[in-house]
């Protein structure tokens, strides 16, 4: 199956357990990978046959500076159920939610979760 990714998308948001998250809000990185068929797309050069980056960004926006959740798995889980929802010819998606500045001690470059999901 052929992808689209989308890499490093940047978004300020307040999910999070802890109180200061809540509060402060922290920034999050999206990594996305979009799985459909793009035969048609190259023999077309038609947008109308693959999937426009502009409105993906928008969507995993909405999600990710929107309404907050306790858990970066629940941010994932709506990000993929929102794509697999509203773009007919995306047939699977990993989406990966990088936290660079969690509010936990130690030393580490960020914390992150990805799931995969398939159209059903």
């Amino acid at each position: 199956m052929d992808k689209i990714y989308m890499n490093q998308l940047a978004f300020y948001g307040y999910h999070g357990v802890f109180d200061e998250e809540k509060k402060l809000g922290q920034r999050f990185i999206v990594d996305l990978v979009l799985h459909l068929d793009l035969a048609q797309a190259g023999q077309t050069d038609h947008l109308d046959d693959t999937i426009n980056y502009g409105e993906v960004y928008e969507k995993v926006k909405q999600i990710l500076e929107g309404q907050p959740c306790k858990l970066v798995e629940s941010v994932a889980e709506r990000v993929a159920a929102d794509l697999l929802n509203t773009f007919d010819l995306l047939q699977m998606c990993t989406v990966k939610i990088i936290k660079p500045d969690p509010p936990i001690p130690g030393h580490y470059q960020s914390v992150a979760v990805e799931i995969m999901r398939v159209r059903k």
